[in-house]
């Protein structure tokens, strides 16, 4: 068998393997952010014998996981271990992940993404180098950027990720013209949204869908936490009778005018210059690493003119019409999915990339 043979028949092997580590890693959405979602696989003679994935933010990371469910240890010094984000080498919540690789003396690792972290930034693979252990970075990559990509997003733009969310009537309007807009798309489409919601660090709204639509912007179609509440109100000028108020979840208001705390509801008093990046600054600095913005069109548009967005989610009735009101913002970017959602049809964009 030629080299090359045995290098695609190794790199599919790898594939394989990877592919149930990022399966994995997707199972702590929505528990372990600001961490990175982590799967890990540990195999011997193509055999899986151990695995798990980073379960809860401050508990045990996957490789962790993925080793205590090895039963016979004595087979480690023997096997691979696949894992989608680069080990640790740093003392964290917990200590370093490299360092328990090495203690078992594993034969080789293999890795998707390296971290961009500034305190790992390839020092895991290094040490794991040193240690005599072979290293193989880069299989399923854009895979692996993808499950992180608000990890990602966060160290390199200093930012949540950003979701626009809404729904839109056949003829293209999110409200009628008194700002009324219930219920366009279909009840499984609603839940769907629920489920996001509890897969997100938190949520965000403007003034006026804060005044006319009175959410809860909780996840109560769907089991799991309920993200934080951002609303964006500069001056001030919104009833304190509002479900938004009731601090019954994580709420934040940013304005121009004032600055307090209470419990689960904070005034976040900013500048008027770049009011929407130091909103966004805040969260991010706040631990926050993803934000659904599900309203209005203003606050969306802005956003978009601004060029602060990484994914927008939009459902279009097929049902309702309002024949005029508030039109629905516009998207420039690359249609990545499409589905059918009972009598919704589901879009999803993503920028188009700029030099």
């Amino acid at each position: 068998m030629s080299q090359q043979m045995q290098d695609n028949g190794q790199k599919q092997v790898d594939e394989k393997f990877m592919q149930r580590a990022l399966d994995l890693a997707v199972l702590g959405a929505g528990k372990v952010s600001p961490n990175p979602m982590v799967g890990c696989v540990i195999v011997h003679q193509e055999q899986i014998i151990g695995e798990g994935w980073h379960q809860f933010y401050g508990k045990a990371h996957a490789e962790v996981n993925a080793v205590n469910a090895v039963e016979n240890k004595a087979l480690l010094s023997e096997a691979t271990v696949y894992v989608t984000l680069e080990p640790c080498a740093h003392q964290g919540k917990t200590p370093p992940c490299a360092d328990l690789l090495i203690k078992h003396q594993v034969k080789r690792v293999v890795v998707c993404n390296q971290d961009p972290h500034p305190l790992v930034g390839g020092k895991g693979l290094e040490k794991l180098r040193t240690a005599g252990i072979e290293v193989t970075v880069g299989i399923l990559e854009a895979q692996g950027k993808e499950v992180n990509k608000r990890f990602f997003t966060g160290l390199l733009k200093q930012r949540p990720y950003v979701i626009f969310k809404w729904a839109e009537t056949a003829d293209g309007f999110i409200a009628r013209k008194n700002y009324e807009s219930k219920w366009i798309s279909n009840k499984m489409s609603r839940m769907l949204v629920h489920k996001w919601r509890t897969e997100e660090d938190s949520i965000m709204v403007g003034s006026n869908t804060a005044r006319y639509d009175n959410p809860q912007l909780n996840a109560r179609l769907w089991k799991g936490r309920n993200p934080a509440r951002v609303v964006i109100d500069r001056r001030l000028k919104l009833p304190s009778n509002l479900h938004l108020y009731n601090q019954q979840q994580l709420t934040f208001i940013y304005n121009q005018l004032s600055r307090s705390q209470a419990s689960n509801l904070e005034f976040v008093k900013l500048d008027e210059d770049k009011f929407l990046e130091e909103v966004l600054l805040d969260l991010y600095e706040k631990k926050i690493r993803s934000v659904i913005v599900e309203g209005g069109s203003t606050l969306i548009n802005l956003l978009i003119e601004q060029n602060m967005w990484d994914e927008a989610r939009v459902f279009k009735s097929t049902q309702t019409v309002f024949h005029e009101g508030i039109k629905a913002p516009k998207v420039h970017g690359h249609l990545v999915n499409t589905e059918r959602i009972m009598d919704d049809f589901y879009y999803e964009y993503r920028p188009i990339a700029t030099s």
